[in-house]
């Protein structure tokens, strides 16, 4: 995780990799599971050594909400996304360049990187259906 200019171990390749725009995932070298979020050890084989692989940037949306804030009124409120990538992980993100009234579970989506507030992160947008 990387907050307050702190990047943990287990995570460094992911937040490296968004910086360059990629998308990595960690993959168990011992049985090849993929893991994310970044953790010590893998949960399938118990090994504490990793790949890293790039991910497609491709999945489907499992589910989603529309995050407001509790205080104080959104311009434009987030839409936090689950996604199921391609490689068999879920990650959470920002859903963009889509109204809440077109989201829908198994939406296909694509990822992009964009600065938030001084770090790139990944988010998704809806991809073509045929894709």
């Amino acid at each position: 995780m990387e907050g307050a200019g702190v990047t943990y171990r287990d995570d460094a390749d992911f937040w490296e990799g968004a910086k360059e725009g990629r998308l990595l995932l960690r993959r168990c070298a011992r049985c090849g599971a993929f893991s994310h979020p970044p953790v010590p050890m893998c949960g399938d084989c118990h090994s504490l050594e990793w790949t890293t692989q790039p991910a497609s940037g491709r999945g489907t949306v499992y589910t989603w909400l529309v995050s407001k804030h509790p205080s104080k009124p959104d311009a434009h409120p987030r839409i936090v996304a689950l996604v199921d990538l391609a490689e068999g992980v879920r990650i959470v993100s920002n859903l963009r360049d889509v109204e809440t009234g077109d989201v829908r579970d198994g939406m296909p989506v694509t990822v992009f990187f964009d600065e938030i507030g001084g770090h790139v992160l990944p988010q998704f947008r809806p991809a073509a259906e045929d894709a």
